[in-house]
C-alpha cells in the first residue's frame, strides 16, 4: 500500500462522529493537495475492507457526492443519526460540522 493511501485510510477513520470532512482536505492532510479524486477511488475500493466511516466525507461544497439516490440517502441518514444536519439541498454546514484535526482547511 503507497504512503499516501495510508495516510488517506488513518484522516478518515479519525474523522469523529458529527463531523465531516471534504475530498480536498483529506488530500492535502495526507500530503497531496491535488488529490481529491485519488481519496475518492480509495473511498470506493478500500471502504468495507477498512472499515471507513465513508459517509462523514463530502465535496467542497459540503454536497454529497453520491449520484445514486439510494447511497446519497443512506448518507444523509447516516450523518443525520450523529447529529449533522443537511439543508433542503442536501448541504452540510461545513462552517458547523467540518472537522479541523489540527485547524488547517
Amino acid at each position: 500500500m503507497q504512503p499516501f493511501t495510508r495516510k488517506v485510510i488513518s484522516i478518515i477513520k479519525s474523522i469523529p462522529e458529527g463531523s465531516v470532512m471534504t475530498y480536498g482536505q483529506i488530500a492535502e492532510q495526507a500530503g497531496s493537495a491535488r488529490g481529491a479524486r485519488q481519496v475518492v477511488r480509495i473511498l470506493h475500493a478500500m471502504s468495507e475492507a477498512h472499515g471507513l466511516p465513508w459517509h462523514r466525507v463530502v465535496n467542497a461544497k459540503g454536497e454529497i457526492a453520491i449520484r445514486d439516490d439510494e447511497s446519497r440517502f443512506r448518507q444523509l441518514l447516516f450523518l443525520s443519526g450523529e447529529g449533522v444536519e443537511a439543508d433542503d439541498e442536501g448541504r452540510i454546514d461545513l462552517d458547523r460540522f467540518r472537522y479541523r484535526p489540527d485547524n488547517r482547511d
